[in-house]
């Protein structure tokens, strides 16, 4: 008959492995929520999970990125953070399962998650040394409640069957349903915890801080004329609407900024420094413009250009208060994450370029997801070089001396938008009626406008679309075209030419580094 098994066998001593996995999950959990709680006291970017997202999107190679937007388009952030999850829980059941015998590996694990918090608070450019409290907090957390949480689970014991006898000492940990109670408990108040980090982090109050805004600009922008857009025959509307409005940026979670707390200062190659307050900018004369935004992430025919009426202050007016010095050539600015934009000064300063210190948006205050409470908005470029968003900080100075976010990862230092089109009506590969068939789409060349834009159906010669309204040489013009297709497949091809007389090239390039180019060509089939 086999010998009963001793006290010290840790075969009887085992966690299961559901209990094991809940321990690890649990423990994690709790570790971020009260990084996450102490980041709300603190700076909300020092939260962990925040801190360590935002670092890798920094460090990830801008292929990657590009395969990111293309993929994903606006929902890159949340298909990062689900990526992120995911990694962070199977190493929760990791740890938890090489943590059955003894609750050491997990503790390990839980503290290395810990100090990588703190490394990467340590790296963001805008936080400062109290930042480390919130990752250290995740730390100490993460260790104890899983060392609490291994103590209090069931452990295995040993079935009597003919040959073993039943171990007949007390096993430590609590039993299954107590286990239950005290480990929903703890993921319980972790929940709560984050929630509480959410809350006391701001975003209620910057929703109060946003609706309590009034804008009424002393110049508003002229209305948009009839026949500004194709709407009837598939072009977008000349406005896009703020909830439609696209967004490419680097900013992990939304900054939350009320608008009491929000600051500029603006300094360097200045005369006077000035640090700006919401209330200085209310106090002076607003104007509002009608803009069309485009990103140099859009590839040929891609979504990433929307049109708004923009309400805010003249940032050429801002500069000349502070006095421009001669040489400086750059304006640096930095948003409250930490993202830095590079703009030519000679883009901003010269008469008629229409740049903002934007504060308002078709009507409303800016949207929190589009900058809140204030972003720049310099018309003509592409928006990696002219459009930050949840502005803090705009330093004159030189591009010898100074190197953008995007710039020190190879991206031009100057990036004028090119002049382009797109065909929105047919989409690819739909099948549209034979017959009399009305094709449109958009064009665009900021701060030059679009004189024509030609069309051509399977190759055959070119000829000219109609093109709509023009509203100003800010803002992207619509075109249609009718033709009378055969059943059958076909390809419809579009280019723009500009005022300057030059016609967008047939040659592809890809989005990086300058912004895209070639003609956009769509292949769709009539049927009877």
């Amino acid at each position: 008959m086999t010998a009963p098994r001793q006290k010290t066998d840790p075969e009887a001593r085992r966690l299961p492995r559901w209990a094991a996995a809940a321990v690890g999950i649990v423990a994690v959990a709790a570790a971020l929520a009260a990084g996450h709680l102490a980041a709300a006291l603190i700076d909300p970017f020092a939260s962990p999970l925040l801190a360590v997202g935002n670092t890798a999107i920094d460090l990830t190679p801008h292929p990657v990125k590009d395969f990111a937007i293309r993929a994903f388009g606006e929902n890159d952030k949340a298909v990062l953070l689900a990526g992120m999850a995911v990694v962070i829980a199977a190493a929760a059941v990791i740890a938890g399962l090489l943590s059955r015998r003894g609750p050491l590996p997990g503790m390990v694990l839980a503290a290395a998650l810990g100090v990588l918090g703190i490394a990467a608070v340590l790296a963001r450019p805008t936080l400062g040394p109290l930042a480390v409290i919130p990752p250290s907090a995740s730390l100490l957390v993460g260790v104890a409640v899983f060392r609490w949480l291994h103590t209090r689970a069931p452990r295995l014991t040993a079935e009597p069957d003919a040959q073993v006898r039943p171990v007949d000492w007390p096993v430590p940990g609590l039993g299954r349903r107590r286990f239950l109670v005290t480990s929903t408990a703890a993921a319980a108040g972790a929940g709560a915890a984050a929630v509480a980090g959410t809350v006391i982090g701001g975003g209620a109050d910057v929703a109060a801080s946003r609706g309590a805004i009034r804008l009424r600009p002393g110049t508003p922008a002229p209305p948009i004329p009839a026949g500004a857009d194709f709407v009837g025959d598939g072009t977008p509307a000349f406005i896009t609407p703020n909830a439609e409005f696209y967004r490419v940026d680097t900013a992990l979670s939304v900054p939350r900024l009320p608008a009491r707390d929000w600051r500029l200062r603006v300094h360097g190659m200045v005369d006077r420094e000035l640090v700006l307050t919401y209330d200085d900018l209310l106090s002076k004369p607003l104007v509002e413009k009608t803009i069309s935004l485009c990103c140099v992430s859009n590839e040929v025919g891609g979504p990433y250009i929307s049109t708004a009426d923009f309400i805010g202050v003249s940032l050429p007016d801002i500069l000349a208060e502070a006095g421009i010095r001669p040489g400086a050539d750059q304006l640096a600015t930095g948003s409250v994450d930490g993202w830095t934009c590079g703009t030519p000064v000679e883009d901003i300063m010269r008469p008629g370029s229409g740049a903002l210190l934007a504060i308002g948006m078709n009507g409303e205050p800016l949207p929190i997801e589009h900058g809140f409470p204030v972003r720049m908005v310099v018309p003509g470029l592409y928006g990696y070089v002219s459009a930050t968003k949840w502005l803090v900080d705009a330093e004159l100075t030189t591009f010898a001396d100074f190197d953008a976010y995007w710039v020190k990862r190879d991206w031009a230092r100057r990036a004028p938008i090119k002049t382009m089109s797109r065909v929105d009506r047919p989409r690819a590969f739909e099948q549209v009626p034979a017959g009399r068939f009305v094709a449109a789409g958009v064009a665009w060349a900021q701060r030059r406008g679009i004189d024509r834009v030609e069309v051509r159906l399977d190759g055959g010669p070119w000829r000219p679309a109609t093109l709509s309204t023009e509203v100003n040489i800010d803002t992207w013009r619509m075109w249609r075209a009718e033709f009378d297709l055969a059943a059958g497949q076909h390809t419809l091809e579009v280019r723009a030419t500009d005022r300057t007389g030059h016609t967008q090239t047939s040659d592809r390039a890809e989005p990086i580094p300058d912004g895209a180019s070639g003609w956009h060509t769509i292949a769709f089939t009539a049927r009877k």
